[in-house]
């Protein structure tokens, strides 16, 4: 019976990494085709990402609008994700999230080529947990401040995203979260999930929001033989061995230190006073995660990319997308090339065919964000409704 549990529960293990290796792939894909292919055919990486949701809160409520990049999808899966950390807490960041699926391959990677499992010292530890909830409260507080996304600059998974871009153009963006990227491929290395245990904003929201979730891990003291196996797998450090249940904020629900348990009953995942077994939870929170996006999408709710233009329809200036070229923007603003050309002082030297995004790689000093605030401050236009607008009343209802 022993042998086949543990059996079993290595192929939970290698099930789980199949699927988390298929979200990074997914999203991976979705970013190449976004800066190769075109925005309006693949969604931004912000778009994909649930913090999108909790940077336009207070926008949403103060003006029925998402900051800009963020669509209503976006809030869709913002909120599925909350729902997820209310029942099953942080198992979005230990099943489904692909960066921190990155941040785990390159542990295994970094134990195999130390040959352990490196901790970092607990004073040093404890001090560090408390900096993803400063980084909440930062990001937060600038996102609600400034209507946008300030944060983009400093984000690692924002240059992850960026990369198909090259290194050149990523570093003049994003210098700050390229150096971040580098520093928690290198820091998972050595220290599992580097980035989710002390910089992640939203693994500190879902640990937060998890606390009054009825899922735990629960240790039998009885069955328990003291291997201290639960807590050398633990990739957020918990002391499990010692400890009758897990209720800790750090906990990422991903189930790995039940499946590597040796002896039958002395660790299981419970909710309220029934075990569920490691499987069981994987499944319902891939089910629960993505049947609520496929019913969001089935709604008419889940949408991650501008709606196509209808006939006599335009975007106002400052909606202008970095990936749509020249003529792509002067034709969705109505404009005449010419003066296009002129309001958004783009040499004309400068081909049509050039991505609105990609100018400053022509033409040096050009920068695009700060064309299109000038515009949207000096140049108001009175226009239809925008297929952006149109997504975010559908979402408010």
């Amino acid at each position: 019976m022993g042998v086949f549990l543990l059996k079993n529960n290595k192929l939970i293990k290698y099930l789980r990494w199949g699927l988390l290796a298929i979200f990074v792939v997914l999203v991976s894909i979705a970013a190449y085709l976004h800066q190769v292919v075109g925005g309006g055919k693949s969604p931004s990486i912000h778009a994909l990402c649930p913090f999108g949701g909790l940077e336009s809160l207070y926008q949403i409520f103060t003006t029925g609008s998402f900051i800009s990049k963020i669509f209503a999808g976006t809030m869709t899966l913002f909120v599925i994700t909350l729902v997820v950390a209310i029942v099953f807490r942080r198992s979005f960041c230990g099943l489904i999230c692909p960066f921190g699926a990155i941040q785990e391959f390159f542990a295994k990677i970094g134990q195999k080529i130390f040959k352990r499992k490196w901790i970092m010292p607990a004073i040093i530890d404890k001090p560090l947990r408390y900096l993803k909830y400063v980084v909440l409260l930062v990001t937060v507080f600038y996102a609600w401040k400034t209507a946008g996304l300030w944060m983009a600059p400093y984000d690692p998974w924002s240059a992850y995203a960026h990369l198909p871009e090259g290194l050149e153009s990523v570093w003049k963006e994003s210098a700050v979260g390229l150096i971040i990227l580098g520093l928690t491929v290198l820091g998972s290395l050595i220290y599992d999930r580097f980035f989710c245990k002390y910089l992640c904003p939203m693994g500190a929201l879902y640990g937060i929001v998890g606390k009054i979730s009825p899922f735990k891990v629960v240790r039998n003291e009885n069955e328990c033989i003291d291997c201290g196996i639960c807590n050398k797998s633990c990739a957020s450090n918990i002391d499990i061995q010692h400890s009758l249940k897990v209720t800790s904020a750090e906990c990422m629900n991903c189930q790995t230190c039940v499946t590597s348990c040796p002896k039958p009953g002395a660790l299981d995942h419970q909710m309220g006073n029934k075990i569920i077994k490691p499987l069981t939870v994987i499944v319902l929170v891939i089910v629960v995660f993505f049947g609520s996006i496929f019913a969001s999408q089935a709604a008419g709710i889940y949408e991650l990319t501008p709606a196509p233009l209808q006939a006599g329809e335009s975007i106002k200036y400052e909606e202008v997308k970095g990936y749509m070229s020249i003529k792509e923007a002067a034709e969705s603003t109505n404009t005449d090339l010419t003066q296009f050309y002129t309001l958004f002082k783009i040499p004309e030297n400068v081909p049509e065919t050039t991505k609105m995004k990609e100018i400053s790689q022509i033409v040096e000093g050009y920068e695009f964000d700060a064309v299109k605030e000038s515009l949207a401050e000096t140049t108001p236009q009175a226009q239809p409704v925008s297929s952006e607008l149109r997504i975010r009343s559908m979402w408010m209802g």
